[in-house]
């Protein structure tokens, strides 16, 4: 089997002309440059800029929502969500344990408790069949609240999210959501340009949160930003992330404890030249798909991650699953070794030293998706078939 890998390291490699071919690289141009110049030579490169304004008005529009409010990164714009649907100390947060640190993270920030939830192999993200399960065991409704029969701490949340691209079954989650009085909050951080029955992702809870790292499918550098289509919601958000400054010419008045998690009018700027061609990046990426899906097809036990029913996904990290047969890490050095950056799915959450003592269902999914996922090349890239 090691032949058939060199074999499918060494046609990556010829795809994109490198000897090395990195995880993923953003894709600039002409147009990057001149809005980034234009703030570096009009002197508007922090927090204050026109490309900021523009930058949440292109964005709510391709979304599809009535607000988006930008911020540093994806980290804080769950942080922030998070808080303004009033998830408080104490309060139970329903997250896959399959997911990247910063959803667990931003609940731990308001010092509330994430609380595990399994996923299914089909989006790799929650699992609406034993969700409802699970809650049926453990929750309790009182005055229309639900609360976690095992612990006695209210339930407040629901964050799925949407891995890699692949959105999750959302009108089974929207269900369960709308059944049990909890908030749905997206982490749609890895979903820009991904859609759901038509709809796209992080427009069916309440509030969802974006990021636009540099590894994303579209870049502002580092930045992230909140969506809803509650304006007061969306004001709130705006106030919470500019330190919670209430508007004067010249006083510095604050009237509560704010965050400062603007996003930078230069990041702003490359953000708006990067929407301009995210349709472009997301037709490489699904050429991309077909050209893996062949590639794929020539090892044995092997399966390419594909969009699943009822959904289009922006395949933002192509994704291949290993069968029984292999030993992950061993693939990973092969690949690795062969100048081809690959990388495992995250260390689930309930396995992390800081929150082995959270609440948890089953995780049978999520522990056997940790042995067999990996990460291939996924920059987007004219593919010649």
């Amino acid at each position: 089997m090691t032949k058939q890998w060199i074999e499918f390291a060494h046609n990556i490699k010829q795809l994109y002309g490198k000897e090395f071919v990195p995880l993923h690289e953003p894709t600039f141009n002409e147009k990057e440059v001149e809005y980034v110049t234009d703030c570096i030579e009009t002197g508007w490169v922090s927090s204050v800029g026109a490309y900021v304004t523009r930058f949440e008005e292109d964005l709510a529009k391709f979304v599809g929502v009535k607000r988006a409010v930008a911020v540093v990164n994806g980290t804080a714009s769950l942080h922030i969500a998070l808080k303004a649907v009033g998830v408080e100390a104490q309060d139970e947060v329903l997250m896959p344990s399959l997911t990247f640190i910063a959803t667990a993270n931003a609940v731990s920030y308001l010092q509330a408790v994430p609380h595990f939830v399994d996923v299914n192999e089909e989006t790799l993200g929650v699992d609406p069949v034993k969700l409802e399960q699970y809650l049926v065991q453990i929750g309790e409704m009182r005055g229309g609240v639900l609360f976690n029969k095992q612990t006695n701490r209210r339930i407040i949340a629901l964050v799925p999210m949407h891995t890699f691209g692949h959105p999750c079954m959302m009108d089974e989650l929207v269900a369960i959501c709308e059944k049990y009085h909890i908030v749905l909050v997206e982490d749609a951080a890895e979903s820009l340009g991904s859609y759901y029955k038509g709809k796209h992702t992080g427009t069916f809870g309440k509030v969802s949160a974006m990021s636009f790292n540099g590894n994303k499918i579209m870049t502002t550098g580092g930045g992230g930003a909140i969506l809803t289509d509650d304006e007061e919601l969306a004001n709130y958000m705006k106030h919470l992330t500019t330190t919670a400054k209430v508007p004067h010419k010249w006083e510095f008045v604050h009237d509560e404890i704010g965050y400062n998690y603007r996003m930078p009018n230069i990041n702003a700027a490359l953000g708006c030249a990067q929407l301009e061609k995210l349709r472009i990046f997301i037709e490489q990426k699904r050429s991309l798909t077909n050209f893996y899906d062949k590639l794929v097809a020539t090892i044995d036990g092997v399966r390419l991650m594909k969009e699943p029913v009822h959904t289009s996904s922006n395949y933002w990290l192509q994704t291949i699953l290993l069968d029984e047969t292999y030993k992950r890490d061993e693939v990973l050095q092969l690949l690795n070794d062969e100048g081809i950056m690959s990388r495992p799915i995250w260390t689930p959450m309930h396995e992390l030293g800081m929150y082995k003592g959270c609440p948890r269902m089953d995780l049978m999914v999520t522990e056997k998706l940790k042995r067999k996922v990996i990460n291939i090349p996924s920059t987007a890239i004219e593919v010649k078939l």
